[in-house]
């Protein structure tokens, strides 16, 4: 009998996915494709977003393409913490990870060695080509990480860059096609240079 109970148990395994690349790459889509497959698995699933982000909306993750998804939004990466009981929650998404702190890194580690799988979505460069907030840190004790890239808008090659074109040194600056546009390696160098 004991051994029965035992085998019976769910074991739950955490673990870390980043999605990221540049602007217009679909980083947010992919995040919430992966989250309609956990529901589908019925997971629980809970959903957050920086409180700064309201491109779109205020408590919606919503992707260029309008596809949304109700999220939590959240002023710092620890009140994420206060809202997962981790016996009930099997998968927790996180979009926009660059404009959180770096205590991010330590919410989701702790998420994951308590047996939730956590998905995040983020911008892994910003406008000048730096690292972005928690994103190298994110990388570095994920899993798994997916590069996705958009298309250069100049040259149709892939794009792995987010080129502002607007002026503005602000490092956090929401904005749209208005604002920003994806480029290659290439065309974003001969952007910067004028």
């Amino acid at each position: 009998m004991f051994l029965e109970n035992k085998a019976d148990k769910k074991l739950k395994q955490g673990w870390i996915e980043v999605i990221t690349g540049s602007m217009f790459s679909g980083k947010t889509e992919e995040l919430i494709r992966r989250i309609k497959r956990a529901r589908f698995a019925k997971q629980k699933v809970e959903l957050f977003k920086p409180s700064i982000d309201t491109r779109y909306a205020d408590s919606e993750m919503v992707s260029h393409d309008k596809k949304a998804e109700e999220a939590t939004p959240v002023v710092n990466s620890a009140e994420i913490l206060l809202y997962v009981n981790s016996e009930d929650v099997d998968v927790v998404g996180i979009d926009e990870a660059q404009f959180f702190d770096d205590g991010l890194i330590e919410v989701c580690r702790t998420l994951a060695n308590q047996g939730v799988r956590v998905i995040l979505s983020g911008l892994d460069m910003d406008f000048l080509g730096r690292p972005f907030g928690p994103m190298p840190g994110l990388m570095a004790i994920a899993e798994y990480v997916t590069k996705v890239h958009a298309i250069c808008v100049r040259c149709g090659n892939l794009a792995s860059f987010s080129f502002r074109t607007i002026e503005n040194d602000k490092q956090i600056l929401l904005g749209e096609t208005e604002a920003y546009e994806p480029l290659c390696r290439k065309c974003y160098h001969a952007a910067t240079k004028n």
